[in-house]
């Protein structure tokens, strides 16, 4: 029997301002540990600590602007686009711009706290 996700859990975020995550499937809302997708919406001046987590993040921006970073360079995700990062892969994500970034992200395994690997 298929399972409905009536509403998901809001997770706190990392990061030096308020970040709505909202977890759909996932460890936390759905039991979930083979992948998890949330939603996010991020303001204006919103930086997470770099991360080399253990998981694939799979990332499509549905407004906004999404600035993410890694040892290879630095890019800008608009509305429309997405981006892979790879596990094992040094990343930061912030959203510099006004109108901040609203996004979905899938994780592959599902995203936790022991596998994330923030910088300090």
């Amino acid at each position: 029997m298929p399972t409905l996700i009536t509403q998901p859990t809001q997770i706190k975020a990392a990061g030096n301002k308020p970040k709505i995550i909202e977890e759909y499937i996932g460890r936390v809302n759905s039991k979930t540990s083979a992948a998890s997708i949330a939603r996010m919406r991020s303001p204006q001046g919103w930086v997470e600590p770099g991360q080399t987590p253990e998981f694939d993040e799979y990332t499509v921006v549905l407004k906004g602007t999404l600035h993410v970073k890694s040892k290879q360079g630095e890019m800008d995700v608009h509305a429309g686009q997405a981006i892979i990062t790879s596990r094992g892969e040094w990343v930061q994500y912030s959203t510099p711009e006004s109108e901040g970034a609203e996004y979905l992200a899938v994780c592959l395994p599902a995203f936790s706290m022991e596998t994330v690997h923030r910088d300090e």
